[in-house]
């Protein structure tokens, strides 16, 4: 559910934190952990590191610049190579703004969006061949015959930037569900060009569950092609009843992905219930756990299920926060203008109301910073 949602902080604000600073010069700190409020629940981590890692504190300062203060809650943010940007509003607008912030255009051509709750246009992302064939990607949350979907969509950008042509819905994450929470979602391309999409499971009790079913489509982590089929060699291809296109499972609300530029691997925030938000290396064939485990409690205040955080046969995150933080986007530092940043995670966080730089080495998160 959402956490006093700060909708500045959604996935795009990171990427323009990052390009609008001015680099001044400045001394080292090293700080204790950065989170000193109490956990919701006395739950001990599986390994060393896995939350509250020591504090960090970038060495160069920072000027932070505002680009633009009149996006309505925009969720997904992507920028053109001459510095422009496409931006989606969970109204349903898809826009494009210039390298200052100031609004250009509007895109229309967009499918009917059902909005309301956590539901809305969420994600956008560039065809791998973008440049060639103006292809793009998005994701949004539709009316179906039984409640509400996520929906894959695709469209050719016009010559003109203003609309959307060849739309076409791709991929549908079945079962719908008669609630507005939970959907997810980030759209991230393996070196095919095919798609990842993460899929939330619209967070109430009864379908909440279905993050286990290899044959639902929510609550996971889905490979498909351009054209919505599921990618050849999935690593349950040829389990009987289950989904070919299911990559990864038990997740509760993946609003975050990206590649690692230096590993190629997949890496996940999970938005979880009061307490247990996680980071996640996604792997083919992994279960998750949700919600068999979690470092999380119910938001009523009682454990969520039996209680238990470990699990045979369920993989523990690489990183956790307990009380919340609420993550949403996340995004990888390839720049050079700031060089002790290179690789590091940025989140997004949406109660938290900033945004936290994850240090890693070797696949575990070293220090932590909150700006």
């Amino acid at each position: 559910m959402a956490k006093s949602i700060n909708p500045l902080l959604f996935a795009g604000v990171i990427s323009a934190f990052i390009m609008c600073v001015e680099v001044l010069p400045s001394a080292a700190q090293s700080l204790p952990p950065v989170e000193t409020q109490s956990p919701t629940a006395d739950y001990k981590p599986a390994m060393p590191g896995q939350t509250r890692a020591p504090g960090a504190q970038t060495n160069t300062k920072l000027n932070v610049s505002v680009l633009n203060h009149d996006l309505k809650s925009p969720f997904g943010l992507r920028c053109f190579p001459d510095g422009r940007f496409i931006v989606t509003e969970k109204g349903g607008t898809m826009r494009i703004l210039k390298a200052d912030g100031s609004f250009d255009k509007n895109i229309g051509g967009l499918p009917e969006v059902a909005t309301g709750g956590q539901g809305g246009l969420l994600d956008v992302n560039f065809d791998s061949s973008f440049a060639k064939n103006r292809t793009l990607f998005w994701t949004y949350s539709e009316k179906a015959q039984d409640g509400f979907q996520l929906a894959v969509a695709k469209g050719v950008l016009s010559p003109d930037y203003s609309k959307l042509e060849n739309v076409k819905v791709i991929y549908r994450a079945k079962p719908a569900y008669n609630g507005h929470l939970q959907f997810g979602s980030r759209i991230v391309f393996d070196k095919q060009g095919n798609l990842f999409v993460s899929t939330g499971e619209h967070s109430a009790d009864e379908i909440r569950v279905k993050a286990q079913d290899l044959d639902a489509a929510i609550g996971k982590i889905l490979h498909i092609t351009r054209d919505g089929k599921p990618v050849a060699g999935g690593p349950f291809a040829k389990k009987s009843g289950a989904l070919p296109e299911v990559y990864a499972y038990g997740l509760r609300n993946p609003e975050g992905m990206a590649i690692d530029p230096a590993t190629g691997e997949i890496w996940e925030s999970e938005f979880g219930p009061r307490g247990g938000d996680e980071i996640n290396i996604i792997r083919p064939g992994r279960n998750y756990g949700w919600p068999v485990i979690t470092y999380g409690i119910e938001y009523r205040g009682v454990k969520v299920g039996d209680g238990i955080q470990q699990k045979a046969g369920m993989t523990q995150p690489v990183y956790y926060w307990n009380p919340s933080i609420s993550p949403c986007g996340i995004t990888f530092y390839e720049g050079n203008l700031i060089p002790e940043w290179k690789g590091n995670l940025f989140v997004g966080c949406l109660s938290g109301q900033h945004i936290i730089r994850l240090i890693i080495k070797n696949n575990k998160v070293v220090a932590e910073e909150r700006r």
